[in-house]
């Protein structure tokens, strides 16, 4: 049984044996061959093939693809191993004097491989061009694309290029094979002429992947701009419909130590109207890139780091952020945006935005630059994004800090449009209680000032006081407010002494600690004046507090704040410098209840002083004066 399978085996075997080594001699043949005509060829190569033959046709192929006129100063140098390659030095690119002798640039070396067979059969093809330090001027024109070359086989490509059933279609009398390009230190010049302003890259490094015009391409691009380097990454399978500003699907990055921005989808350089895909974008320090690009926004130092995701897509005149993920500093929001850009008008923001948490200052700043970009010119010379946006947002988060205040349940919305701005905090938690405020802004009324509304409704001010580590004898009670302000000057210059309005705070029943009605009263009796600490041994409790004060030249006027206690009432009025924390008031303490006015008499003082120790000075009546006497 185990001998008829070896016969088997061998059967199988024996044919293979005696055909191998003939196919092993003919593979060794025909490779050697090969190997001697590939030597041959390079031996050769130099005897058959001139300088000049090849220079002409690189010269052409340069003036062909881009219809400028290319011009070798240097002297060519052919190498043919290992594979055939030619290097021009000191290559001018330029129109046709007969059309305008433009110039579009210099490149201090040029090299490209070319086919060996091509050029011993009379023709040129080249392939895996690179440039060396390359200073190229390009032009961006009205419609926002390059116009980079005249009337050569890519502007012909690029104007003859059509979208056909989801694919990049290219008449094939118009399709060339293109190989790689490499970019070694080069400077780039880039006149926009909507802006008039010229954008200078140094140091550029690129490698560019192209087979064919109708194929896909990627690249990626390294340069220096204004002290900053530049990483770009761009790749596309329709990159000819990308170049004539049509929709195209690309996937694009750009990176720096600034500013990182990604979008993946289907987009153009010329217009927004058919966008849609996924964008992310992050900004590691908003003010350093503001200051790298050439602006200034007073305040913006409080915004250190933005951030958004979101996938986008045009809508109508603008477009709509879905599923957008924001962050602001340490803040972080879900929502949906959208960006209109109806023509005649302003650019809008609207949509909203819910936070877990957050922090209202940057809102606020943000709100107040919107208004101060108007004085942005004076600063920069130049308009600024904020001036030329108007914006309709709703905010919601369930905490929220703004400055040392702290809000739950949070929901406020921001509207800038034209010269005015209002932010409005329409309901929160606050100590206990709620808050609703009100911030508006104009260039108009207020010739660039401002005015704050602000109501507190049973919030626990003692909680408050020690949250903002007040100092004093302060009532410590649960209780309301009522803020009205207003400022002639632009809210982000305004100064304390710039602030006028009127003030309501009323309360439950309290205390106000350091404040010993009885101390006081034997404090006075014995001596002209006093320091409040001397009556510090107690406190004064309340059944009801009511205080009314207007605001003015840094100070504010109380009148007849009254604190109601069970038996004595505090009555208080004057001025408070609250820039130097200075008291100038009349008080008088008397007998809750009428019929004790003989137990408890009235008991009249000046306060005078700083707080929170003043001094207090007893005030004689007429009739226990010693005149009287």
């Amino acid at each position: 049984m185990g001998t008829s399978r070896h016969r088997r085996w061998r059967r199988k075997i024996g044919p293979v044996s005696r055909w191998l080594p003939a196919f092993a001699r003919l593979s060794t043949v025909l490779l050697l061959i090969a190997l001697g005509l590939f030597v041959a060829l390079r031996v050769a190569a130099p005897y058959l093939i001139t300088t000049g033959f090849v220079r002409s046709g690189i010269e052409d192929a340069l003036s062909k693809w881009t219809g400028y006129q290319a011009e070798i100063k240097g002297d060519p140098v052919l190498e043919f191993w290992p594979t055939p390659r030619i290097t021009l030095n000191e290559v001018t690119i330029r129109q046709p004097r007969e059309s305008g002798d433009k110039l579009l640039g210099r490149i201090e070396s040029l090299s490209a491989d070319f086919s060996l067979i091509d050029a011993l059969r009379g023709r040129t093809s080249f392939h895996e061009f690179h440039l060396l330090r390359p200073n190229l001027a390009l032009t961006r024109d009205e419609k926002g694309l390059i116009d980079w070359s005249y009337a050569g086989l890519l502007a012909r490509a690029i104007s003859g290029v059509r979208y056909e059933n989801g694919a990049e279609v290219l008449d094939p009398a118009l399709d060339a094979e293109i190989g790689a390009v490499t970019v070694e230190d080069g400077t780039f010049a880039v006149t926009d002429i909507a802006s008039a302003k010229t954008y200078h890259f140094d140091s550029v490094t690129a490698d560019i992947a192209w087979p064919r015009l109708s194929g896909a391409i990627s690249a990626v691009v390294i340069a220096r701009n204004n002290g900053e380097d530049l990483k770009v990454d761009f790749a596309s399978r329709q990159p000819l419909l990308a170049f004539a500003g049509k929709s195209a699907e690309t996937r694009t990055s750009l990176t720096s130590n600034l500013l990182t921005v990604r979008f993946q989808g289907i987009a153009s350089i010329a217009s927004l109207s058919a966008l849609s895909g996924n964008i992310a974008v992050s900004i590691a320090d908003v003010p350093a890139l503001l200051t790298w690009s050439g602006r200034s926004i007073p305040g913006i130092g409080t915004l250190k780091s933005a951030s958004l995701e979101s996938d986008i897509m045009s809508s109508g005149n603008g477009l709509r952020f879905n599923d957008l993920s924001l962050s602001l500093n340490e803040a972080s929001a879900t929502g949906v945006m959208d960006l209109s850009t109806e023509p005649g008008k302003r650019p809008k923001i609207g949509g909203t935005l819910a936070f877990d948490q957050m922090n209202l200052k940057p809102f606020l700043d943000a709100f107040a630059l919107r208004l101060a970009a108007g004085e942005a010119e004076d600063i920069s010379g130049m308009r600024e994004p904020l001036q030329l946006l108007d914006i309709d947002v709703r905010l919601s988060a369930r905490r929220a800090q703004m400055g040392l205040f702290e809000l739950s349940d949070v929901g406020a919305s921001m509207i800038v449009t034209g010269g005015e701005a209002k932010f409005d905090i329409g309901d929160s938690a606050f100590e206990g209680g709620e808050m609703t405020a009100h911030l508006e802004a104009t260039r108009r009324d207020f010739d660039g000032g401002g005015k704050l509304q602000l109501s507190i409704r049973d919030a626990d001010f003692a909680a408050l006081a020690e949250r903002l580590r007040l100092k004093g004898p302060l009532p410590l009670a649960t209780g309301s407010l009522d803020l009205d302000l207003q400022s002639p000057k632009a809210i982000w210059t305004t100064g304390l002494a710039d602030v006028t309005g009127k003030l309501h705070f009323w309360t439950q029943e309290g205390t106000i600690p350091g404040v010993d009605a009885g101390t006081l009263r034997s404090q006075a009796a014995e001596k002209a004046f006093f320091p409040l600490s001397a009556a510090a041994n107690g406190a004064f409790a309340f059944s009801r507090l009511d205080l009314h004060a207007d605001f003015a030249n840094g100070s504010a006027e109380i009148h007849d704040a009254h604190i109601t206690g069970p038996a004595q009432t505090l009555t208080l009025s004057g001025v408070v410098t609250y820039q130097s924390n200075g008291l100038a008031l009349s008080g008088s303490l008397e007998a809750t209840d009428p019929a004790k006015a003989a137990e408890l008499p009235l008991l009249p003082f000046f306060i005078g002083g700083s707080w929170p120790n003043p001094l207090i000075s007893p005030v004689p009546l007429f009739g226990n004066s010693p005149h009287a006497q």
